[in-house]
């Protein structure tokens, strides 16, 4: 079988970056294109260096786009959607990393993003690309979406406890999440201005962040299709390059010692490829760590007790530019043509860094 053809619309970012990182070592694609308006003409690797000697593609102009079997997008969220029949007419597969696509419902996306979606017809049709979730739904996909790096953490902790309907909806969902500079995208800006984010800790969206309508979205869907819980969602810049690390703090509608909850999680987890689950007794990394995660696609999940108050501590981490955007995007792809699903993916981090 021939491989397959893709091509990466928005190739200057981050995203795209590794994307081309992990799409050059893959046995079963040829990339064909990547496409920056800006860039055109330009060699790829001008904007991604790890890439020289690797990858000699140049950077092509939006109008020279051709057919292929996948396309990537990797455009600033609300550019997707607005040339969506084009990209579709031009690949029977479309995978869109911005949140343009994430939410099925019109109104959910109305109420989080400030306007009305063009395309309400295709949020119903395109699938949430976490395959954790949706591996079923993948497989028959002609529209993926990308998931939020934040989000994408926050709903694999807690996912299980959800399904199981573990949770008091009358309590809070408190989740408190800590990413990395790179989140931000490649375009420079005052928050990322060297002198301004080095040593910073700053809370840049301590309520309304917009990953919430994932959380509100996914994790409903698990505990019986509607959201009734109070969600508090902070999000807070750290020195960090990549990564994500979530803490949620979740109330138990039952009493379960830690054995239980360490069962329920290794349950539902146990076949899948890249969850880990962390808890050791001693040492430095005994919780989940982002800064060990960078470059893989792994999410690391670990917890804590406190049965005085039924609470769990749920911690997730993540490489937002793996797990939480292009690694996942390429585990969705793999689920899309049925390959094994670590294909291209097994990279495991680096250790120390």
């Amino acid at each position: 079988m021939s491989q397959v053809r893709v091509a990466i619309v928005g190739g200057s970012g981050y995203t795209a970056g590794e994307l081309l990182r992990l799409l050059l070592f893959h046995p079963e694609v040829e990339i064909a294109q990547v496409v920056s308006s800006s860039h055109a003409g330009q060699y790829v690797h001008s904007l991604h260096p790890n890439l020289r000697k690797l990858c000699g593609l140049r950077f092509c102009h939006p109008d020279e786009l051709a057919a292929c079997d996948v396309l990537f997008l990797c455009l600033p969220h609300g550019t997707a959607m607005q040339s969506i029949e084009r990209y579709r007419s031009l690949a029977p597969v479309v995978i869109d990393l911005s949140a343009d696509f994430r939410l099925r419902s019109p109104d959910l996306y109305a109420r989080w993003y400030g306007q009305t979606h063009p395309q309400p017809k295709l949020l119903a049709e395109a699938v949430y690309g976490l395959p954790e979730l949706h591996r079923q739904e993948l497989r028959e996909a002609a529209l993926i979406s990308g998931t939020g790096c934040m989000a994408t953490a926050a709903i694999l902790g807690l996912a299980p406890l959800y399904r199981a309907g573990l949770v008091e909806p009358r309590l809070p969902l408190v989740v408190d999440a800590k990413v990395g500079s790179s989140a931000a995208g490649a375009t420079p800006g005052p928050g990322s201005h060297h002198p301004d984010r080095s040593g910073a800790v700053r809370s840049f969206q301590p309520t309304g962040h917009r990953h919430s309508a994932e959380l509100i979205q996914e994790l409903g869907a698990l505990a019986g299709g509607t959201w009734q819980q109070t969600l508090a969602f902070s999000a807070t810049a750290v020195e960090l390059v990549r990564g994500v690390l979530i803490t949620a703090q979740v109330f138990l509608n039952a009493d379960l010692d830690e054995r239980a909850i360490w069962r329920l999680y290794r349950e539902a987890y146990r076949d899948e490829p890249f969850i880990r689950l962390v808890k050791e007794r001693s040492g430095v990394y005994r919780y989940p760590e982002p800064k060990i995660l960078a470059g893989s696609n792994y999410c690391d999940l670990g917890f804590e007790l406190d049965a005085s108050q039924r609470r769990l501590v749920v911690m997730a981490a993540l490489d937002n530019l793996m797990k939480g955007a292009a690694g996942n995007a390429v585990q969705a792809l793999n689920c899309r043509f049925g390959w094994s699903e670590t294909l291209g993916l097994t990279f495991p981090g680096l250790h120390p860094i």
